[in-house]
């Protein structure tokens, strides 16, 4: 909740005190009698200060006048241009853009691009999961517009739109033997539908988002304890990254409540390519999220998606 903060009021100052003894300048009016004699040095030194002339004053007409004009003029032209100057550059910097001033500019922590973010639209009637009207947790939206769109500047995966895949790509990214346990699992699970998006960033890393949805929040659970588990492992190994570890680095602090990430990445010595896998469990619906690149994959991007696919599914 977003609190309104407000000021309070400023004192009305009082009619009766003037200007100059709220500045702390010395009044005209002199002190009383009874501290006359504290008061003899402070009068003294106003008495030796000529009172200020109402009038300006008046210049002979002459050789001197005319040069004194001539040094006058120039002065108030100089003050002109240096205030002329630093009205510009003042209004130069406000006008500028924050990463346009030098030393403001925020500095790149790795982040990607992505467009901005919306959920989608639900069926007439249709609650969103975690709400009191949906004890389920089920997602009624499409599966497909829960996928986290690719970020600015990368290549779509020709075989990985946004669309619908068959259990046989998703267990593609799992090692071969693997694979046949896994899909009688799915099977035996239900699983209903899968969604998949992949891209290639300029920097070399692929990433791949699958989004799993199951008959219910039990089956995704159940799928959950008995293939990932809460070791200190991913438990199945994927194909290109056959030891896995947690990532100590990432934390939960923007995850949605309620919700389930787990992360790792491949420890060193790793082949090739390093890979940076999570597992997001929200509801009825089961993510996996991987992020590879030779030489080794950013931890900053890689938190980055796995924390933006968390709140769309949540």
């Amino acid at each position: 909740m977003t609190e309104q903060i407000t000021s309070s009021p400023k004192p009305t100052p009082t009619p009766d005190v003037e200007a100059g003894t709220e500045a702390g300048l010395v009044t005209e009016a002199g002190p009383g009698p009874e501290s006359a004699s504290a008061s003899e040095p402070v009068i003294a030194a106003a008495a030796a200060i000529p009172p200020m002339p109402t009038q300006p004053p008046v210049v002979q007409a002459g050789r001197s006048s005319r040069r004194v004009l001539r040094a006058v003029g120039r002065w108030a032209a100089a003050v002109v241009v240096f205030a002329g100057l630093g009205t510009g550059a003042a209004f130069g910097i406000s006008g500028m853009d924050r990463t346009d001033v030098p030393g403001l500019a925020t500095r790149d922590d790795g982040r990607w691009e992505y467009p901005r973010l919306a959920l989608p639209a639900l069926p007439a009637g249709a609650p969103r999961p975690y709400t009191d009207a949906n004890k389920a947790e089920i997602h009624h939206a499409d599966l497909r517009e829960l996928l986290l769109p690719a970020p600015a500047g990368a290549t779509a995966d020709k075989k990985l739109t946004g669309g619908w895949v068959g259990v046989e790509r998703y267990l593609s990214e799992y090692a071969p033997e693997e694979r046949a346990e896994l899909r009688t699992t799915l099977r035996d699970y239900a699983v209903r539908h899968i969604a998949a998006r992949g891209w290639t960033m300029p920097d070399g890393t692929t990433s791949r988002v699958y989004l799993l949805r199951f008959q219910s929040v039990a089956f995704a659970l159940t799928y959950e304890a008995t293939e990932i588990g809460d070791g200190l492992t991913a438990g199945v190994p994927l194909a290109a990254a056959p030891e896995t570890e947690l990532d100590e680095g990432w934390t939960e602090d923007d995850i949605v409540p309620n919700t389930l990430s787990k992360v790792y990445a491949e420890p060193k010595p790793y082949g090739p390519t390093q890979v940076r896998q999570a597992y997001v469990l929200a509801g009825d619906t089961l993510a996996l999220i991987v992020h590879e690149k030779k030489g080794g994959a950013a931890a900053v991007p890689f938190n980055q998606t796995v924390m933006l696919q968390n709140q769309l599914l949540g």
